[in-house]
């Protein structure tokens, strides 16, 4: 009964044949519905956060302990696609196709849907690109029951949406962009680690491993009359140890090292379907930042003066505390208010360096130790800017800044495949005048 059902019906092409997704389906199942940890007990869960660029992240935050009876009824296969049922209106229809790059068995959670089309009709790339596409995303958003905090599409509905078959050749070449995508990815963040790894052998904490201890003796004047502090948690054993460590290098603050900015944050009721793309923390991550659903109004922020330069780092200090990512290029986005602009001014310290450190144990401790233990974390700018950054000399920083942009190439190799695969089908699909997908 909903209008947009009615009214949003998409166009088709009178030159192809569609079929509805679910006529090319060989099965279709919903993930398992059970409670995660983040302990690494049982086997790894995709969820819905853990899809980006239509592929299914390599790697996952949490595991479902569960049988091995169970896991296999829910045990994802290679070139599994998924398809995210419920959540909000934004993250409902999100759609990647799993890759089995290890041996590691994985798992999906209830509220992602597990699509295997008929590979002679349709190849799982395909199907996946399609959902992502204009029309897909249009057709899956129509089908969308939202209600006051969730938002929910019925696999049976998806199954009605009608997809055009497109020659099988065609297909083939939008799933040798997908491998080669997953390739690319696959060796940039082993460059990366080989990076990570770098500054872990010169700073010596390849095998660091802190105290487990849970008492620490402070007088007064050690603990409240220094820092302020009187929660017990800041004083663990383990917090101090890392900052022994490293200060047996040359050390600096990291207010001597950058220049902070801070954002700011709009309000909801700022939000548009189009305009300047507004990224939060759950779009950044230290490989890059991922696609949102969220803009701002161009005749209001887009000379604001806000949209962060070439070489600009972000850090989080709300929620998710201590994610860095720095800037490839200068870009036109807007950020949160939870979202940092860290800018370089020490020339004795290279960017790709700093963010590394950032994302590193040896700056996670320190965030960890300041934000305490609460729920919902925050990093105050204050003590972020005190934290302390080891500084090792400038041929090894280089090193780490070549492997860092030789992975960050990859990356952006990787994702400029799979927009053109979706480019692809969208000139494929809108196309009038090809006569190779004309009906014969």
């Amino acid at each position: 009964m909903d209008s947009d059902f009615w009214t949003k019906q998409p166009k088709k092409n009178p030159l192809l044949k569609y079929l509805k997704i679910g006529d090319i389906l060989k099965s279709s199942q919903y993930g398992i519905s059970v409670s995660m940890n983040e302990e690494n007990k049982g086997y790894p869960i995709y969820r819905m956060n853990e899809i980006h660029n239509m592929l299914c992240d390599l790697e996952v935050d949490k595991c479902a302990d569960i049988s091995k009876y169970e896991f296999q009824k829910f045990e994802l296969k290679d070139r599994d696609v998924l398809f995210n049922r419920t959540n909000s209106f934004e993250w409902v229809g999100r759609t990647g196709v799993y890759y089995q790059n290890n041996k590691i068995p994985k798992t999906f959670a209830s509220y992602l849907v597990r699509f295997n089309p008929d590979e002679n009709v349709i190849l799982p790339e395909y199907l996946a690109t399609f959902l992502n596409t204009k029309q897909g995303v249009w057709d899956v958003k129509r089908r969308a029951r939202q209600s006051i905090n969730q938002t929910n599409v019925n696999p049976e509905e998806v199954k009605e949406i009608e997809i055009p078959l497109l020659p099988i050749a065609f297909q083939n070449e939008i799933r040798n962009r997908f491998e080669k995508a997953n390739k690319d990815r696959i060796l940039s963040q082993q460059i990366y680690r080989q990076a990570e790894e770098l500054l872990l052998e010169t700073l010596g904490l390849k095998d660091f491993t802190p105290s487990e201890k849970g008492i620490n003796i402070k007088r007064f004047k050690e603990s409240f009359l220094a820092t302020g502090r009187m929660d017990a948690e800041y004083y663990q054993p383990k917090y101090e140890e890392m900052i022994k460590h490293i200060e047996r290098f040359e050390t600096e603050r990291l207010n001597r090292i950058v220049s902070i900015k801070k954002s700011v944050e709009p309000g909801s009721d700022a939000y548009k379907t189009e305009g300047i793309p507004f990224i939060r923390v759950a779009n950044v991550s230290k490989f890059g930042l991922t696609e949102t659903d969220i803009f701002l109004d161009k005749s209001k922020f887009g000379n604001s003066g806000l949209q962060p330069k070439k070489d600009t780092i972000l850090l989080s200090k709300d929620g998710t505390i201590g994610i860095a990512y720095k800037i490839e290029q200068d870009t036109d986005i807007i950020t949160s208010g939870a979202l940092l602009h860290l800018t370089v001014t020490n020339k004795d310290f290279l960017p790709d360096y700093v963010t590394l450190v950032l994302n590193s144990e040896v700056v996670k401790m320190q965030a960890e130790r300041d934000a305490g233990g609460s729920i919902i974390q925050h990093w105050k700018p204050s003590e972020i800017e005190q934290v302390i950054i080891p500084k090792i000399p400038m041929p090894i920083q280089q090193q780490i800044s070549a492997l860092i942009q030789e992975s960050f190439g990859l990356r952006t190799e990787s994702e400029e495949l799979l927009m053109e695969a979706k480019e692809m089908v969208e000139r494929e699909v809108n196309n009038s005048h090809n006569q190779t997908l004309m009906l014969t």
